[in-house]
């Protein structure tokens, strides 16, 4: 994992044009997240109700990118 880099999951509750997506993290915070190379690479979809990770930089806490989708 990177440095500065927090970890959390969350649950997809909109999903937004140009692979944005709204996630609800499981703190009750919500943020923008956009998705990860390897997942556009891998043409993996993100759909409403998708438990997700999520990156979030210490810099700016509003908005992150999804890393990984669940189940």
């Amino acid at each position: 994992m990177k440095k500065g880099v927090l970890r959390k999951e969350g649950q997809v509750i909109e999903a937004l044009p140009d692979t944005h997506f709204r996630v609800r993290l499981d703190d009750g915070k919500e943020i923008l997240a956009h998705l990860a190379g390897k997942l556009r690479l891998h043409r993996i979809k993100v759909l409403l109700g998708d438990r997700v990770t999520v990156e979030i930089s210490s810099y700016d806490e509003e908005k992150g990118r999804i890393v990984y989708r669940g189940k």
